[in-house]
């Protein structure tokens, strides 16, 4: 109802331009129609001719780890859901996970398969999460928690043991998630600024004594056997029968090296083991790095289609009849008079920043951003009462141009006001949790994301 009519018209103008393209972010991605909002974004690149084209949506090729890049170039198995649902509210999992938003009832509900002890790994979901206070509560029900983790945060303070391992600057990195992502296809490797204390143990060496606790191996499992256990699991999915060949080619690396070095060997770029000799492996991407930090430059995007595609018609399937059917449930959704949608700072993008001096000094950055007609029609003042359907708060005010009429902001993974929190700087401004306000069974049905933004609310002086 919002959508303003002549700027549609210039939209669909300008579309059939060469230089067009539509672009969504994570705001399309974390509200109720998230799948199809996102559906929506590439069938318009796809009906404009802008999909796989230079100034249009593209495919990065990355170097190491990416899924389409494996198997039989244009066709595959395609997308499978639900192939186990929750114990609780029958929530589907997609690509092997379950929602964050059925985590606290599985902790509370008896019963066969019952949650009963958890792992976090360097996460903080009493503050990310929707439901954050009831998660709390739940978590304090557990019979065991073991948090990794260098904070006793809003969560690990339930923890029965913090494992704090290395500061990320002790540690080596090789991105994986954002090279599937990029605009120019490349491959860096960091190795540790500082060297860690004697004796401390890497966190892949941590990880593999947890796994094989977990196990029920015990304690007295040598790491290194876990980890040549591990590599060869993923070497026989490659190698088949040449394993034995692979796993002595990629000497004398051990844990997440080795592994980095096999999936660049076996990648769109890799020396597939000698038979391409020009080709990359891990030593020649540290060098690489070594030199001036930049890495291997492979290159700009180009055209992936076909052989990107793994649909088992082998082509781009436009309308899956999971989205068309939840396509129709559009038109039902009521426009509510106030709609809350989060937002993150640049120097405050999760809640661990908060505790970071360098980052959290400068102008408070946990404010609600109303559009000033808005405030000036409710009377806001320094606050105002932020209430939903299952929770409220009061948040300062801040006027702001750029908020539509209607729509206010809050930002994410603030609220360090609870009791045990031991994050100095953090709780000296320790802002609010928008996430209290949001409803945990409120979700994409087709992602299983939760619903982040485009929450109905009220709002009134407070």
């Amino acid at each position: 109802d919002q959508v303003h009519q002549p700027g549609v018209h210039r939209a669909e103008a300008r579309g059939a331009g060469a230089d067009a393209a539509v672009d969504g972010r994570i705001g399309t991605c974390t509200t109720r129609f998230g799948t199809v909002n996102s559906w929506l974004v590439d069938l318009i690149n796809v009906l404009t001719g802008h999909l796989d084209r230079e100034g249009g949506a593209m495919f990065a090729k990355a170097a190491a780890f990416a899924p389409n890049t494996q198997g039989q170039p244009g066709s595959g198995k395609g997308i499978t859901t639900g192939r186990r649902r929750s114990r609780v509210s029958d929530a589907p999992e997609v690509y092997g996970e379950l929602p964050i938003t059925v985590l606290a009832e599985e902790i509370e509900t008896p019963g066969p398969g019952q949650v009963k002890a958890l792992i976090t790994i360097a996460s903080n979901p009493v503050l990310s999460a929707p439901g954050g206070p009831r998660l709390a509560r739940a978590l304090d029900g557990l019979d065991f928690m073991l948090s990794l983790d260098i904070y006793v945060n809003e969560t690990t303070r339930h923890a029965d043991v913090i494992l704090p391992g290395l500061s990320p600057l002790e540690d080596l990195h090789f991105d994986v998630a954002f090279p599937q992502l990029s605009h120019r296809n490349h491959a860096r490797f960091s190795g540790p600024v500082f060297d860690a204390a004697a004796g401390t143990p890497q966190e892949w060496q941590t990880l593999l004594r947890l796994c094989a606790l977990l196990e029920g191996r015990g304690l007295g499992v040598d790491v290194a056997q876990l980890d040549d256990e591990a590599i060869a699991a993923d070497v026989r999915r490659f190698a088949g029968e040449q394993t034995p060949t692979v796993l002595a080619a990629l000497q004398p690396w051990r844990g997440p090296e080795r592994l980095i070095d096999l999936q660049l060997r076996v990648g769109p770029y890799g020396d597939q083991f000698g038979r391409k000799p020009e080709g990359l492996n891990l030593a020649k991407v540290k060098a690489a790095s070594t030199v001036d930090g930049g890495g291997v430059d492979l290159g700009a995007l180009s055209a992936r289609i076909p052989e990107v595609l793994r649909t088992p018609s082998g082509k781009i399937e436009l309308a899956p009849p999971t989205i068309l059917a939840d396509l129709a449930l559009v038109s039902a959704e009521a426009t509510p008079a106030f709609s809350l949608i989060g937002r993150r700072d640049v120097r405050s993008g999760n809640s661990w920043m908060h505790n970071l001096p360098v980052l959290a000094k400068g102008p408070e950055r946990c404010t609600l951003l109303v559009n000033p007609g808005d405030a000036d029609r409710l009377g806001l003042a320094e606050f105002a009462q932020v209430k939903s359907a299952v929770g409220a708060l009061i948040a300062r005010v801040e006027r702001s141009a750029d908020m539509s009429p209607g729509v206010v902001s809050l930002p994410h993974g603030w609220g360090h006001g609870l009791e045990g929190v031991q994050l100095a700087v953090a709780r000296e401004r320790p802002g609010v949790n928008m996430n209290a306000l949001l409803d945990v069974a409120a979700r994409d049905p087709l992602s299983g994301n939760a619903v982040l933004s485009g929450v109905a609310v009220e709002i009134a002086p407070a």
